[in-house]
């Protein structure tokens, strides 16, 4: 987990300047705050995985862009809002509070009452009737408030669940947002790490294999070039629509890996299904025409790359990372615009 609070001091943070604006001039992305973030993390050394990702991504592309950048700070840098989780965490304390409060309220009428009933207990011993027909009031009395305190500590109880049921839900909802892509709303790098994790400690039952397809749009660079970045934004933005618009496969999973890169999980499945699923989104893709917003001209056609590959028992991660990549490179190399199966 990378470093949430930055103890260095004046000094050293001048110094990290100076080495951040000697990193940034190394690399094509815009020196703007996800950047900076990300430039600083791994300057200052605070953020190991950070480092070891930009050292890993500096192999396949020594000059990183604004996508690299913002996959990098998505990935490594940031967390989910902290104005929802510091509005969470209050709620949940005054709903604790609240329960607090009423418990005390019940507690004090439940002393009250026992004082009446102490009260009755020495009336009858002395036979007093005078006094035996005041406890008998006071009694009453408590047995009323004892019955009121004890349903309205019931309806705060039953109010506290409720508020404690939301807000569960509200942290679910913020964790799974802190796992999504914001353009694509598909899982981001960190979302598909997770799953890919999960999926691989669980062997796949006798006759299935947990497959993994890498898809990469062709040519992204060219769109960028060529049309601006806003393009391509619409461009991913368009590849996420495809990816949500497949039929959902038992526990499939899609994600943005990075840049103009995609990656779908299908546990438990078939190398054959899993084939015709990436079949599926190469042929969707090639059928989203990109228009002019003003014109409504056809702008370009996108097309992907696509590799598929199986897990075999006893692989590692990386392994069946690296043979889907070299099925999708296969597909680069022979043309693009195709599936192939490692």
């Amino acid at each position: 987990m990378h470093c949430t609070n930055y103890p260095e001091t004046r000094d050293k943070t001048t110094a990290l300047l100076r080495q951040i604006l000697t990193l940034w001039g190394q690399h094509e992305a815009a020196l703007n705050p996800l950047c900076f973030a990300v430039l600083y993390e791994h300057a200052a050394g605070s953020n190991r995985r950070l480092s070891e990702a930009i050292e890993l991504a500096l192999k396949s592309q020594p000059k990183l862009d604004d996508a690299a950048m913002a996959d990098l700070h998505q990935r490594f840098v940031a967390e989910a809002s902290g104005t929802q989780t510091e509005r969470i965490r209050s709620d949940m304390q005054r709903v604790m509070a609240d329960i607090s409060a009423s418990a005390a309220r019940t507690g004090q009428t439940a002393g009250q009452f026992s004082e009446s009933l102490n009260g009755l207990s020495g009336a009858l011993n002395e036979g007093n009737s005078a006094v035996l027909t005041t406890q008998l009031r006071d009694v009453l009395a408590g047995t009323q408030a004892m019955q009121g305190s004890a349903k309205a500590l019931q309806a705060q109880v039953d109010q506290s669940q409720r508020e404690v049921e939301q807000l569960r839900h509200d942290l679910v909802r913020v964790r799974e947002e802190a796992l999504l892509c914001p353009l694509t709303r598909v899982l981001n790098r960190r979302g598909f790490e997770e799953k890919f994790e999960a999926m691989l400690r669980q062997p796949p039952p006798r006759g299935a294999a947990h497959c993994l397809i890498m898809i990469d749009i062709d040519h992204f660079k060219r769109v960028n070039d060529t049309h601006g970045h806003q393009v391509g934004d619409r461009v991913i933005e368009g590849m996420g629509e495809v990816l949500r618009s497949v039929p959902p496969e038992p526990a499939m999973s899609c994600a943005r890996y990075g840049g103009e890169e995609f990656a779908i999980l299908l546990p438990a499945t078939t190398l054959n299904r899993a084939t015709q699923v990436a079949e599926l989104v190469r042929s969707r893709t090639r059928g989203m025409k990109l228009r002019q917003r003003s014109t409504q001209q056809a702008l370009l056609t996108v097309t992907v790359s696509a590799g598929v590959a199986a897990w075999q028992p006893g692989e590692d991660a990386r392994a069946f990372l690296s043979c889907a990549d070299a099925a999708l490179y296969r597909s680069k190399e022979n043309g693009r615009d195709r599936v192939t199966v490692a």
